[in-house]
């Protein structure tokens, strides 16, 4: 451990409250990354035993919308670097490589101005406890010093996150009930109801409602919401791993129609 860059970092992050006296925390600690990246933000998300992520935190609106998308297409940098336990670096969303491995998030986020995305796993060992999602408007690798700082950055989250005492510290269970308001409890019910009416799985049936809000442009919670408020229904496909998907026939075009309707 360079105790120089430890101690630069820990520095940042006291830094980033302000100086009014406030201990460091999860917020402090992932804007001081922004922060120190020249990053346009960072978000950090909880990994389920399951894989799935839950994005809890991020420096604004705009990059707490780029996680809640890798969440909601079920793909992204953040989602490999938790697969793998390994930081994935992606310094050119537009390029080749970056569209081949999440085609639908990278031309999103490039939409959206984001060229660069670096996640880095927020982990011990066997201990995971999410990833640290850093954001840039500029494509380019993380030179040098500023991928050593990441990774510690990455480091001191983690250390905040968890209490050597007590596990699960108090800031990361007040994080985790603020993200787990109405809004993605409601998800989570909603799939949870989609799975016992098609006796599919709760990722089975959290997948579908992906799909639904992706292909209709509609936002995750929106869908959730109706699903719940029986104002959508998605029960016209087949389960999924359940045989092919029923073919509705087309309407027949009004020549072909009359000329059926003369045959017969």
């Amino acid at each position: 451990m360079d105790h120089d860059r430890s101690a630069r970092v820990w520095g940042a992050i006291r830094a980033a409250s302000g100086g009014n006296g406030a201990a460091p925390s999860l917020a402090y600690a992932v804007s001081a990354c922004a922060q120190a990246l020249s990053a346009a933000g960072a978000g950090l998300a909880m990994a389920r035993d399951d894989g799935l992520l839950e994005p809890v935190l991020a420096t604004g609106p705009e990059i707490g919308e780029l996680d809640e998308l890798q969440f909601e297409l079920g793909e992204g940098p953040s989602r490999d670097a938790v697969v793998t336990s390994t930081p994935v670096l992606e310094p050119d969303l537009t390029g080749l490589e970056a569209g081949r491995r999440w085609p639908a998030f990278a031309a999103a986020a490039a939409d959206r101005g984001i060229r660069g995305v670096f996640a880095l796993p927020v982990a011990a060992g066997a201990a995971k406890v999410g990833v640290l999602t850093v954001y840039r408007r500029v494509p380019g690798p993380l030179a040098g010093d500023l991928l050593a700082d990441a990774l510690v950055f990455a480091d001191a989250v983690f250390v905040l996150a968890l209490d050597h005492r007590q596990g699960i510290s108090a800031d990361l269970d007040e994080v985790i009930e603020a993200a787990f308001t109405a809004r993605r409890a409601e998800v989570h019910q909603a799939a949870g109801r989609l799975a016992a009416q098609q006796q599919i799985s709760v990722t089975d049936a959290l997948a579908r409602l992906r799909a639904h809000a992706y292909s209709s442009g509609i936002s995750l919670h929106k869908v959730a919401v109706d699903v719940m408020s029986d104002h959508l229904r998605l029960d016209g496909d087949r389960p999924l791993g359940k045989g092919p998907p029923r073919i509705t026939p087309r309407p027949a075009h009004p020549e072909q129609a009359e000329k059926e309707e003369e045959e017969d």
